[in-house]
């Protein structure tokens, strides 16, 4: 592969992973999945959560990708863009843990942005956990975050269908 065609499979891959982490954040976390994500939407005081499960399965997608394009492993049929894509997925891993783990819920360091894109990814993240249980919810994304006064119309628009449950702090 030409360095122009490795570079652009990265970045795909990247970008790729926020529509899986939307997704499966959605229709896994919050559905089938809750047994592992419950935990993170409720208030504990352990150091790890079922939830950091979801990040093992991410790192194995990883680490599959790398298998895949290692010729030391697959031999004559590895797939090139395997490594580039399972670099991608590592990369996304790295921002995400970052992003959501270290600045949403400042489990490595602490700081509270005060304007710009971090500000709006820690409210649409902390809008996500407005809610009670698995139903209804916005903000499902990581690393994409939209704008907050959106997020809150939808909230309150799922509040009054009877679809979500909605924390009393949002009013």
């Amino acid at each position: 592969m030409s360095l122009f065609a490795i570079i652009l499979t990265v970045i795909a891959a990247f970008f790729a992973m926020e529509f899986v982490a939307w997704s499966s954040h959605k229709y896994i976390m919050h559905g089938w999945g809750w047994g592992w994500h419950r935990d993170h939407h409720e208030p504990h005081d352990n150091v790890f959560e079922k939830n950091d499960l979801y990040g093992v399965v991410g790192a194995a997608m990883s680490i599959s990708m790398f298998a895949v394009g290692s010729p030391l492993v697959m031999g004559a049929s590895a797939w090139e863009p395997g490594t580039w894509i399972g670099l991608g997925i590592l990369f996304y891993g790295i921002v995400y843990t970052l992003i959501h783990d270290g600045l949403v819920h400042q489990r490595y360091f602490r700081w509270v942005p005060k304007r710009g894109y971090a500000k709006r990814l820690v409210q649409a993240h902390k809008l996500h956990h407005a809610t009670i249980g698995k139903e209804g919810g916005v903000s499902f994304g990581f690393v994409i975050a939209r704008d907050p006064a959106v997020l809150k119309q939808e909230l309150k628009a799922q509040r009054e269908a009877g679809i979500a449950v909605v924390r009393d702090a949002l009013g």
